[in-house]
């Protein structure tokens, strides 16, 4: 979702709920969050699972040096596993890893024509092993930038909307999924706003 489109989605959502409009002059506008789609997005999404950004990036280097071109799912499908344990992936991940390189070179998993149904596409990626709702909520939000995702399993989501809208505690996946229904076709805005607002060191309510 770029500048423009968070922009006008979160003057969409002042509109809609109050809050946001006292959200946004507090904090600002969230800067864009955009990334490429692709193989290679979901397969960062694989290596950064529960470990820090830093270690994320370290492994993914050195996958990359490992197999020559870590964003390319035919050098991910060959790769031995000796080769995937030397990068730093785990068992698990380099089966995840295998899984997702095996499903794009197949043709299973079109990322380039995955449906249109938000809730479809979301299906369409679980398929893959190591891939969760909460993964396939982000790929589609920051990748394809689809407007109204709403990763309402987000710790940080369920933090935020709860202290936005006034909340003593941090409220349940399944209130906060129920809260953003007033605010369709802007979740995806909302989202993003949580995670900048979430952030954010001038976020006193």
């Amino acid at each position: 979702m770029n500048a423009a489109q968070l922009h006008a989605g979160m003057d969409a959502l002042a509109a809609i709920e109050p809050a946001f409009a006292a959200g946004i002059d507090r904090v600002g506008y969230p800067p864009e969050r955009v990334r490429d789609r692709g193989f290679a997005t979901l397969l960062r999404t694989i290596v950064g699972q529960q470990v820090s950004v830093k270690a994320a990036d370290a492994v993914w280097r050195k996958l990359d040096a490992e197999i020559g071109d870590a964003t390319d799912p035919l050098r991910v499908a060959a790769a031995t596993d000796d080769q995937l344990r030397a990068a730093g992936l785990s068992r698990q991940k380099a089966g995840y890893a295998r899984s997702l390189a095996d499903e794009v070179t197949s043709g299973r998993l079109p990322l380039a024509a995955l449906p249109q149904d938000d809730e479809e596409a979301i299906a369409a990626l679980v398929r893959v092993n190591g891939i969760g709702r909460w993964s396939a909520e982000i790929y589609l939000l920051f990748a394809e930038g689809r407007p109204d995702i709403w990763p309402a399993g987000d710790l940080a989501v369920q933090i935020e909307v709860g202290r936005l809208l006034g909340h003593a505690g941090r409220p349940s996946e399944k209130l906060v999924r129920a809260l953003a229904e007033a605010w369709r076709p802007h979740r995806g805005a909302a989202a993003i706003f949580a995670w900048h607002h979430y952030n954010s060191d001038m976020a006193v309510i």
